[in-house]
């Protein structure tokens, strides 16, 4: 959520900005609304000071004079008493729109309108050249027993799935490598709740824009969380932090629930785009400076990248353009692995820079050695999410017997176990 104050003072850069995102957002309604709502504020002020010293006068006087003053009072109150209500309606139209208004890109943000338009960092590794005829990564999962979706889907219904055998051991051996590197990197270590309040999805912005996404558990009034990062940036919320404790760095490890609305028909075949799936999730809560988090980000990026070249994955980088960006969201880059099967890159990891927008929403701050109370910046980034990660893991590993070398980084997870032989 960006500072009113900040909206007042830059309407045209924030209309630019959503104009970037291609989000919609009406930030004259909300300036009008801002400008009526301290109008009435002013008045209520003046009125309210009116009745106190109203208070303390009538019992001085006499006659005549102190029946005025008492009508006036009167006066006075009934008016407070319509433009209150007036007032706290207004309030609760600017802090629902406050909620739509984008956070606006930074000036490094390449422009653009969709992923078409996102701009290659860097590339790692070299694909790999088959003499073979490959196949794909639910064709070698159903070959040697790895994936089961016909009964995921039975089970389930759409986007779901059964990993098997080696298929989950490699599941479970992803997440516990990325994990192992986070907390050997000093990163607190964090099992967080997947089913969170309203307050926890509109604080990491999830809501109101993403909330057909989310799974909500009506009985409960309760949603189930898209990733760790919902849980793990409001671990937080409400509380005074001290310079001296920043930065704060966790790792999660969760399951993460998306309904996928909106995505009919795309990517329909195997794991890329399912419901449930577990990621390792990286969070940065650090000072209020854009050095600071220009820092923070490439160092969080670099983290990810540390794991993916240890998968021996090639990928590459690619900095998210204006019109491809979250609400709030400043920069982002993703990592785009490998995937024979669709010859070409496929998103595996996001790494962004908040700034203030979450912690605004969440009422993260902290005393700077000035005394200064400020609010956090946040980050966060993907080191992991599997299955979609065995979709390259798979497919670049495959031999022309049908069988798939595991990566060496792995073998420890898997007992040893060098290579995923046909049944």
């Amino acid at each position: 959520m960006l500072d009113l104050r900040f909206i007042r003072e830059n309407p045209d850069l924030v209309k630019e900005g959503a104009r970037k995102k291609r989000i919609d957002a009406d930030i004259d309604g909300l300036l009008a609304l801002d400008a009526r709502a301290r109008e009435i504020r002013t008045r209520l002020d003046n009125l309210r000071a009116e009745r106190n010293r109203g208070s303390e006068q009538v019992p001085r006087l006499q006659g005549e004079e102190k029946l005025k003053a008492i009508a006036r009072m009167k006066e006075v109150s009934n008016e407070v008493k319509a433009l209150e209500p007036e007032h706290k309606a207004l309030e609760g139209q600017i802090s629902a729109l406050l909620l739509t208004v984008p956070n606006p890109p930074g000036g490094d943000v390449p422009p653009g309108e969709t992923e078409a338009d996102n701009v290659e960092v860097r590339r790692w590794g070299t694909p790999p050249a088959f003499d073979f005829t490959p196949k794909d990564h639910v064709e070698l999962g159903e070959a040697l027993d790895l994936i089961d979706i016909p009964r995921g889907v039975k089970l389930a219904g759409s986007r779901s799935y059964i990993l098997k055998n080696e298929g989950a051991l490699l599941h479970w051996a992803v997440l516990r490598l990325a994990m192992d590197r986070m907390v050997g990197k000093g990163f607190v270590p964090m099992v967080v709740p997947v089913l969170v309040n309203e307050a926890a999805m509109v604080g990491t912005g999830y809501f109101p824009m993403g909330r057909d996404q989310a799974y909500h558990v009506e009985k409960d009034e309760a949603f189930l969380v898209g990733t760790a990062e919902v849980s793990l940036t409001s671990y937080h919320c409400e509380e005074m932090l001290g310079e001296a404790d920043l930065p704060k760095k966790v790792v999660g490890l969760s399951d993460c629930f998306r309904r996928e609305a909106g995505t009919y028909g795309k990517d329909t075949r195997g794991l890329y785009r399912i419901h449930l799936f577990e990621k390792v999730e990286q969070v940065v809560v650090c000072a209020n400076d854009e050095a600071e988090s220009r820092r923070w980000h490439d160092a969080i990026l670099a983290n990810a990248e540390e794991v993916v070249q240890a998968l021996g994955i090639p990928y590459r980088v690619v900095a998210v353009c204006t019109g491809d960006l979250g609400q709030g969201q400043v920069r982002k880059h993703d990592i785009e692995s490998w995937m024979p099967s669709r010859n070409g890159y496929g998103e595996t990891h996001s790494c962004s820079t908040f700034h203030e927008f979450q912690a605004r929403r969440l009422n993260v701050r902290y005393r700077d050695s000035e005394g200064r109370v400020r609010f956090v910046h946040t980050l966060n980034n993907t080191v992991i999410a599997s299955p979609r990660i065995l979709i390259p893991i798979l497919e670049n590993n495959q031999r022309a017997d049908g069988g798939v070398v595991i990566p060496e980084v792995l073998r420890p997870y898997l007992g040893g176990k060098e290579v995923i032989k046909p049944k």
